[in-house]
């Protein structure tokens, strides 16, 4: 899918970048090696609804005064009160060197050890970063959860079905999602135990703090009183 956002050149920088986003605008910049970084700025309504399907693992055709630019998102700073952006980085590619993005995985399929064996399933990520050329940069990497049928299985890097010319850049061992099993009743006592000890120890250390307070200002007073 081709994702396409219209900027504007802007001349409002530092504080007055403030009207920018009173006039419904979000201030922004891109920039790419071997380009000079240009201030633009981009519509509030657009940006939002390009986002929601593009993300940051997307190609977007920039346009900016009729010149089409190939971008990523980099990096939003959000307004302190509303949250919503208030700042851009777009990050300008060439097509043909190799480039580096964070990536989101989705999880599809269902794991048979959780369905079945009552195990949880344990999400160690939930993106990954990969280099590959901006064409086949991809939008999302799918992990089957099928594969998890026994509490033995784990889907790591390595075993991830990636697209042609995209390369991970973890360690191929890397645990992405696991299936747990679930916890023994002696497991289970043993926790409510340590919880209990725990609190215990708690209001121990409390104690103990209480009476080396009550020992010094003892210890203070018998100092006064001999002194007079």
């Amino acid at each position: 899918m081709i994702y396409t956002l219209a900027a504007q050149t802007r001349t409002e920088t530092g504080r007055r970048s403030k009207n920018v986003f009173e006039k419904g605008m979000i201030p922004a910049v891109v920039y790419g090696r071997g380009t000079e970084p240009q201030t633009i700025q981009v519509n509030q309504a657009e940006f939002r609804k390009l986002f929601r399907q593009a993300g940051m693992s997307s190609l977007i055709d920039l346009t900016i005064g009729g010149v089409m630019v190939k971008a990523v998102v980099k990096e939003i700073q959000p307004h302190l009160v509303s949250l919503e952006p208030a700042h851009i980085d777009f990050h300008q590619v060439r097509m043909d060197e190799e480039m580096t993005a964070e990536i989101p995985l989705k999880f599809i399929g269902e794991s048979k050890a959780v369905k079945e064996m009552a195990g949880t399933l344990v999400k160690n990520q939930d993106s990954i970063e990969v280099a590959c050329l901006p064409a086949n940069l991809p939008h999302e990497i799918e992990v089957d959860l099928s594969v998890l049928v026994d509490f033995n299985a784990s889907i790591t890097i390595g075993s991830l079905k990636l697209p042609a010319g995209v390369t991970a850049t973890h360690a191929a061992d890397e645990v992405i999602v696991t299936a747990a099993a679930p916890l023994t009743e002696d497991e289970l006592k043993a926790l409510e135990a340590t919880a209990v000890g725990d609190v215990t120890t708690i209001k121990t250390e409390a104690e103990e703090k209480k009476e080396a307070e009550a020992a010094k200002k003892a210890e203070e007073e018998a100092a006064a009183a001999k002194a007079k």
